[in-house]
């Protein structure tokens, strides 16, 4: 389980097809401390650490099976893309998002971006299946971070990114037609299923 709450900016260093995809990810967490098993979330995908080192920068490694490729934007990932860090909750950890699974549950398309004061008014299309589960004043999580939903129009939806966000996450470098990976709040999901049985 995490929380949405960005910890680091993480970058691939290597990207390699050996059965499942390996990906080399450089952090600045300390590795001593990071245990072979361990899940951390890279943009809102949680991932196994399965080796880890500190030469000549600290990294680990995590291996990506083909359907988490296809689930999310991983298969974009080259050396040097930077990636939304977030290891997972330990008990007594202030929860300062909303809890995210880190099961990614599919991918999103920037479709517009405006500058909005200091903040940066973004817009999203979501897939046409999970756009039921946004909601006006709603938690997604986008990249691995825990937002809010300003408005929702079909499926369609506005994110409102204030300058700290900007900078502490990637969301600093967001492009039109970017595809970034969407996890709709668990509670949301549960309400809807539970209507279907009205």
């Amino acid at each position: 389980m995490f929380t949405g709450i960005i910890s680091d900016i993480g970058e691939v260093l290597e990207v390699e097809q050996q059965g499942d995809l390996r990906a080399r990810i450089a952090t600045r967490y300390d590795v001593a401390g990071i245990e072979i098993g361990a899940s951390i979330a890279a943009d809102g995908v949680c991932l196994t650490v399965i080796a880890t080192g500190s030469t000549p920068r600290n990294w680990y490694d995590v291996q990506i099976s083909a359907e988490t490729v296809r689930k999310t934007n991983l298969s974009r990932w080259r050396p040097g893309v930077r990636v939304n860090l977030e290891r997972a909750l330990r008990v007594g950890d202030e929860l300062g998002g909303h809890i995210v699974s880190g099961h990614v549950d599919g991918v999103a398309e920037v479709v517009r971006i405006a500058p909005e004061g200091d903040s940066l008014r973004v817009t999203f299309r979501a897939p046409e299946d999970l756009a039921r589960f946004i909601a006006p004043k709603g938690s997604v999580a986008l990249n691995g971070t825990s937002l809010t939903v300003n408005e929702v129009d079909g499926a369609e939806f506005g994110i409102n990114f204030i300058p700290h966000t900007q900078k502490a996450t990637t969301w600093g470098d967001v492009a039109l037609g970017d595809k970034v990976n969407l996890e709709v709040d668990t509670m949301a999901r549960y309400v809807a299923r539970l209507r279907e049985w009205e």
